[in-house]
């Protein structure tokens, strides 16, 4: 079996903490991992896994293959496919399946997993995965059903033909879309009815046969794409390019209407796994120990009459005084303040800030590169200051800037500095100067994190304005 993990969307009922470039899969909740890796433990803890592919936005891939090598002890192949922006899950879908029948086999089973969900109960989701996979052999596409705890008005629902069982689960009636709060407290009562969890598993064939039959464009522009991409070999792992100008060519749409609510071999299992989308922060809070006051913590503060809030700082310490039912969120750049029977409106403030073309809608202060990251720790028109850290054997590309300089501060570690022609070492305490339409590269060629203050000044402190001569990632 290969597990196929998608990773699509900004999370923007999350904000501030998920941003469009540093989205919802990489936050760590109190466990200390990612809801990214979670999921990666989870599927390569399955029986018969030979490799785990994942799809998802090339700006993230090294910040993915760095949480993945953090995890995987027992060494699993790990594919990605890369999106150069986001769509879909239909076309991520067909894309993996065409993928996998290519380089692996028609015959492999595969089990989609979005990269941001919750489960706590591993023994229940194994064996639902076991139940799913075995009805998956008959040629059925299984969804897995997550019976009801609740009305909840935030998922979707899949309507179960109880009268039609299959093996350990059942045929599907159809699926419905987010009910209004009456329509969920039917649904609820009904007991005919599950939330739509979004993972799925069936054999690659059944995939391609169901695509071929309900959206032949969709799979065969999908194929064009993938036929036309560049391929490339990161530490034995594959990384697939999706070619930009084809991969507009499939339909944007999702999976379910594109094809599980038009076939006739669509299955479900129901099951309790302890799941969670994580869509809200009302969410977050529910998977959050709680103080006798009811209260959701994650960071230090210190509280006065303060009840079931939300409290999540990891900056600094937050002072609440005779305050209930708030969501309070710091991070360095912005501090969200909601009522928490209203967290699902925090996407309104996302779009907002995404009309204003406001930074905090899509980037944190730090930014994560393939060598490391890099931290803005001040800036005006005319100059900006940057932590950077590069990781150990990491280097940056060979680069040139047009309008600004840049002076470097090493703090911690040993630089290797390239600058036209000449190469040369910094330590601690030591600087140098890069003017405007000079080569540069910096390299850390040690074992340990270097840690340099960068200082640029120019007319145009944009990262765009960037020349790259040569890149060790493939970057252009």
């Amino acid at each position: 079996m290969i597990p196929v993990i998608i990773s699509g969307g900004s999370g923007s009922r999350l904000w501030p903490l998920s941003r469009q470039l540093d989205p919802k899969p990489f936050i760590r909740l109190s466990d200390g991992n990612s809801l990214l890796q979670n999921t990666f433990i989870r599927a390569s803890l399955l029986e018969d896994v030979t490799a785990i592919l994942t799809v998802t936005n090339e700006k993230t891939h090294f910040r993915m293959n760095d949480e993945y090598r953090q995890i995987n002890s027992n060494n699993i192949t790990c594919d990605f496919i890369l999106e150069p922006f986001g769509r879909n899950t239909a076309p991520a879908i067909a894309v993996a399946c065409l993928y996998i029948a290519q380089n692996y086999s028609e015959d492999e089973t595969i089990l989609i997993l979005p990269a941001d969900h919750l489960i706590s109960d591993f023994t229940a989701f194994n064996l639902a995965v076991a139940e799913a996979k075995q009805i998956s052999q008959d040629g059925y596409i299984v969804t897995f059903g997550i019976t009801p705890e609740y009305p909840e008005t935030g998922y979707g629902y899949i309507e179960a033909n109880l009268s039609k069982p299959l093996k350990n689960g059942f045929l599907i009636n159809r699926f419905v879309e987010k009910p209004n709060l009456t329509r969920a407290q039917e649904y609820f009562n009904s007991k005919h009815y599950l939330w739509n969890s979004g993972m799925f598993c069936a054999k690659v064939s059944t995939f391609l046969e169901q695509f071929n039959l309900h959206a032949e464009h969709l799979i065969k522009s999908s194929n064009k794409c993938l036929s036309h991409s560049k391929v490339s070999k990161i530490n034995n792992n594959t990384a697939v390019h999706l070619h930009k100008e084809l991969f507009l060519q499939p339909e944007d749409i999702s999976i379910d209407y594109a094809l599980l609510e038009k076939s006739n071999k669509v299955a479900v299992i129901p099951c309790s796994l302890g799941w969670s989308d994580i869509g809200s922060w009302l969410s977050i809070a529910q998977t959050i120990p709680k103080d006798k006051d009811n209260n959701a913590i994650i960071g230090e503060s210190v509280l006065h009459n303060t009840s079931d809030c939300l409290i999540y700082s990891t900056n600094k310490i937050v002072a609440g005084v005779d305050i209930n039912n708030l969501i309070i969120v710091d991070t360095a750049d912005a501090v969200l303040v909601a009522d928490k029977n209203n967290s699902q409106n925090v996407k309104i403030i996302f779009e907002r800030l995404k009309q204003m073309r406001h930074q905090t809608y899509e980037v944190h202060p730090t930014t994560f590169r393939p060598w490391g990251t890099y931290t803005v720790l001040e800036e005006s028109p005319f100059y900006k200051i940057k932590r950077i850290e590069v990781k150990p054997h990491s280097s940056l590309s060979l680069q040139m800037h047009h309008h600004r300089s840049e002076h470097w501060i090493v703090v911690d570690g040993i630089a290797t500095v390239t600058r036209n022609d000449e190469t040369f070492e910094l330590k601690a305490n030591q600087s140098t100067y890069i003017e405007p339409e000079i080569k540069h590269r910096l390299e850390n060629k040690t074992t340990e994190n270097l840690i340099l203050i960068e200082v640029q000044c120019g007319t145009y402190l944009g990262e765009d304005d960037i020349i790259r001569f040569a890149d060790q990632y493939g970057r252009k």
